[in-house]
């Protein structure tokens, strides 16, 4: 009540005639400086306005949840401290704004009431309460829930959070810190993961079935993870069973911070575009012809944002004429490679999976199942509606999905005549090989991406994992080196941290070279944990043995994309490796009778999820875990078992084991 009360009338009030009177406070030396940071960074834009006003919103729903997940980080801060912190960080990080534009400028002066007011009850309230300074949070309540939709013309049941399908965006800034109190209200077990963010020694918040108890039905659970050293191009969905097949995903970005230089002027706006192949069948049905030993087939349709056709009466982006706009393109599908572009507009490719690249225009991009392209359209066409196309590649069939998008003072329709998709993987395999990491930008941090010299680096480890596909007892499964992933009850990382791994998994089934017998029709099911070393530089080759596209994404790391080449690997092979200016992302694809090689050093400490990005081979064993365990137990190199972690299987009722230290 004080706070509401400060917040009214002394904010209000008092904000210009007491630092008027009394220039020489300290409160108003205060609030002399953030006025000055205020005037430095510049005005609120309105969209940036509504999404404070989000940000508050989500504090005041998910204060609960912020109580119960923060663990070691605010042992000691009395409650009224901790909630003081989160309005605090609220208040004065909100803005997760793009650099100032040009026409934002003439508001930097333009300071209202509010805002002083804001300035003085900080200072105030700061010189009362002890705050230890951190990176800003933001707060979201999800409620997860099952609805009934028409994406492809036909009445389904979909999955959907706060009514929204898709879900909502999470909007962040480098090192930001996300909570999502997820309340299941499915009737199903649930967990979500974060496809491309690292978690940096915190693979607790992961959401796998490998490190993570699921919410269950009628419970929360609120993750807690930051996007620490990252930007880029992301998205969520659900890891349990077929969940994903009916919704429950959304985008993921994270601005760069406004001292990072970009290498590119600001958009007007920033658009998130998520593609996907789509079933019209629910997901328990499709779980069930999986489990039946069959494959799921092929799907029945493709959407852009949850629409599969071009809607003149509501188009999905407008842009104003000569304006540039930033399009983030992830495909979130179940299985199926897609090819996007825009009738009339280049795409000029500035980042992928969180780097910038080098910045090439393309007509249209091969977008692989995971993955993440960040791109800059220009609106410099005739004034009237395009056609956003999404369609299948490397399929006998041909599926498309469309959208639209308007100028906003355009009086004409789209042109009937499409741009037409490539035809053939060599020309993906090509479109691959232009794919340059941007040496002189900066990305999270302000050192240039190129400052570190990947190629340099000795490797101490190669392993090479075949993928593989089979019958076991008559059912359909997939291998990774002969063994298909099964999880336990208790998942591994619990048990590592329980120190009873030994009763739940055998460590390195999966062996670093694959045997004429792994490549076989034989396949063994088992938990499949493999050990690593910590902060080893390893190689990675990912051979397909098969016709079809594979595309891999790795949990908790972004490794180089260092070639991808026809037929088998061989060590005289890394004379073609590009040493200097590969990609750093997390996913990559291997084409038929295809091989990657991918470099990464294992400094994340956790266990992470390898895994086919097609969801039918995820589900039926084409994933492992690689185990990074640091020597010590110590918070430097990894975070304690969270206070709120869900237990399950063999740990439900052991003693929770001694927190790590905190030395060196």
């Amino acid at each position: 009540m004080l706070m509401a009360a400060l917040w009214g009338n002394l904010g209000h009030s008092l904000g210009g005639r007491v630092c008027r009177s009394h220039a020489g406070n300290p409160v108003c030396r205060c609030f002399d400086g953030y006025l000055g940071k205020r005037l430095k960074e510049g005005m609120r834009s309105r969209r940036d306005q509504k999404w404070d006003d989000q940000v508050k919103k989500s504090w005041m729903e998910g204060k609960e949840g912020k109580r119960a997940m923060q663990g070691e980080r605010v042992k000691g801060f009395e409650e009224e401290a901790k909630d003081f912190r989160g309005f605090f960080e609220w208040a004065w990080f909100a803005p997760n704004r793009l650099a100032i534009r040009e026409d934002r400028k003439r508001e930097m002066a333009q300071v209202t009431r509010s805002t002083l007011g804001t300035a003085l009850l900080l200072c105030c309230l700061s010189a009362v309460v002890v705050v230890q300074a951190e990176d800003p949070y933001f707060f979201f309540t999800w409620n997860v829930t099952y609805g009934t939709l028409s994406p492809l013309g036909v009445p389904q049941q979909v999955i959907l959070i706060n009514d929204e399908f898709p879900g909502p965006n999470i909007n962040s800034t480098s090192n930001n810190n996300i909570v999502v109190n997820v309340f299941n209200n499915l009737d199903e077990p649930l967990l979500f993961t974060w496809n491309g963010v690292q978690n940096r020694k915190n693979s607790w918040q992961e959401g796998m079935p490998g490190t993570n108890c699921p919410i269950l039905p009628g419970t929360n659970f609120t993750y807690h993870f930051q996007v620490k050293d990252q930007i880029g191009s992301y998205f969520y969905f659900p890891s349990t069973a077929l969940h994903r097949a009916v919704g429950g995903f959304g985008g993921l970005r994270v601005n760069s911070r406004l001292l990072i230089p970009v290498p590119y002027l600001d958009p007007e706006d920033d658009y998130t575009v998520l593609i996907g192949d789509w079933y019209t069948q629910s997901h328990s049905a499709l779980r069930k012809v999986l489990d039946s030993g069959r494959t799921i087939g092929r799907p029945s349709g493709i959407l852009i944002n949850g629409k599969n056709k071009a809607d003149s009466e509501a188009p999905l982006f407008t842009m104003k004429p000569d304006k540039t706009y930033k399009y983030r393109i992830c495909n979130v599908g179940l299985k199926t490679s897609l090819n996007f572009r825009i009738q009339g507009h280049p795409m000029k490719l500035v980042e992928l999976e969180g780097s910038h690249t080098l910045q090439n225009v393309y007509e249209s991009l091969d977008v692989h199942v995971g993955q993440c392209y960040g791109v800059l359209v220009t609106a410099n066409q005739e004034p009237r509606d395009y056609v956003m196309l999404a369609s299948t590649r490397f399929t006998k069939y041909t599926l498309t999905g469309t959208g639209l998008i308007r100028y906003t003072n355009g009086k004409g329709v789209a042109s009937p005549e499409l741009p037409e998709a490539p035809v053939g993987w060599a020309w993906s395999l090509n479109q691959f090989r232009t794919f340059r990491w941007n040496l002189t930008a900066s990305a999270a941090r302000p050192n240039p991406q190129g400052s570190y010299h990947y190629g340099g680096i000795n490797i101490t480890r190669t392993i090479k994992l075949a993928n593989t596909v089979a019958t076991v007892d008559g059912k359909l499964r997939y291998a990774i080196n002969g063994i298909s992933h099964v999880d336990p009850p208790t998942p591994p990382k619990l048990a590592e941290y329980y120190n009873v791994a030994d009763k739940v998994f055998e460590y390195n089934l999966v062996k670093d070279e694959p045997t004429a017998e792994d490549e076989s029709v034989k396949i063994s099911l088992a938990p499949s944990i493999v050990n690593t070393t910590f902060r080893n530089y390893v190689e990675i080759i990912l051979e397909n043995h098969e016709k079809g596209i594979q595309t891999w994404h790795l949990d908790g790391y972004s490794f180089f994309a260092v070639a991808i080449e026809t037929g088998r690997w061989t060590p005289e092979k890394r004379k073609n490796y590009n040493l200097l200016d590969a990609v750093s992302r997390s996913t990559v694809q291997v084409y038929p009778y295809s091989w990657a090689a991918i470099m990464l050093t294992f400094d994340n400490a956790g266990i992470w999820n390898l895994r086919s990005t097609m969801w039918e081979r995820f589900y039926l064993g084409q994933q492992l875990y690689f185990s990074v365990l640091s020597p010590a137990r110590s918070l430097r190199d990894e975070y304690n078992l969270p206070d709120n972690a869900l237990l399950c299987g063999i740990v439900k009722d052991m003693p929770i084991p001694p927190p790590y230290s905190a030395g060196a």
